[in-house]
C-alpha cells in the first residue's frame, strides 16, 4: 500500500498530540446554505477580528451538542438541527498545558433571524469559494476544503507555533467520531 492509501485505512492523522496536556473542549458550528457559509466577525475575546463560525466553550454539565446549540443561539440568532463533521485538535507551543479539541457542526436546517451580538458582529453570507481566509484562522484553509468539498466525516491535528504560525498539521476522512466527548 501508499503511504496514503495506509493513512485511510487507519483513518488517524499521522501527526499526534501530545499526551501531557488536559484537553479543553470547544464547539464551532457553520451554518450552510446552498454555497454559502454564515460567519461572523469576532467583536471580542479569542480570535478577535477574525472572521468565523460560532461556538465556544461548554458550560458545566452540558455536551458538546447542548453547548454548539446554545453558543448558535447566543452569537447568530439561529436555532437549527446540527450534523458533528469533525473533531480536530491545536496545540501551541506558547501554551503547553493544554490542547483546543474542537467539535465542529455543520447546519443546514435552521430557522430565527439572524441577530449580530457583542461577540459577533458583523454576521454575512459568503460564498463558499470566496471565503476571507486571509481574515480567517490560519488553519481555516486546510480543514475547509474537507468541510465545503463532501459530507465526510474528518479528523485534524494542527501544531501552531504561536497564534499565527502552523508548525504541521494533518488532516483525514474519518468513518466515526464516537472516540471523542459527546
Amino acid at each position: 500500500y501508499s503511504f496514503c492509501t495506509l493513512l485511510l485505512l487507519m483513518m488517524e492523522p499521522s501527526l499526534t498530540a501530545p499526551t501531557d496536556r488536559k484537553h479543553k473542549l470547544l464547539t464551532l458550528v457553520l451554518v450552510r446554505k446552498d454555497d454559502e457559509l454564515l460567519l461572523g466577525r469576532k467583536a471580542r475575546g479569542f480570535g478577535v477580528g477574525k472572521w468565523n463560525g460560532f461556538g465556544g466553550k461548554l458550560e458545566p454539565n452540558e455536551t458538546v451538542e447542548e453547548a454548539a446549540k446554545r453558543e448558535l443561539e447566543e452569537e447568530s440568532g439561529l436555532v437549527g438541527h446540527l450534523k458533528k463533521r469533525a473533531v480536530m485538535l491545536f496545540w501551541f507551543d506558547s501554551e503547553e498545558d493544554r490542547i483546543l479539541e474542537i467539535h465542529l457542526f455543520e447546519c443546514r436546517d435552521f430557522s430565527g433571524s439572524i441577530q449580530e451580538s457583542e461577540e459577533m458582529n458583523p454576521i454575512k453570507w459568503f460564498d463558499s469559494s470566496s471565503l476571507p481566509l486571509s481574515d480567517m484562522w490560519p488553519d481555516d484553509e486546510h480543514w475547509m476544503p474537507y468541510f465545503v468539498g463532501s459530507d465526510s466525516l474528518f479528523r485534524g491535528n494542527f501544531h501552531f507555533s504561536d497564534l499565527s504560525t502552523i508548525t504541521e498539521h494533518d488532516i483525514c476522512k474519518t468513518r466515526s467520531l464516537d472516540s471523542f466527548a459527546k
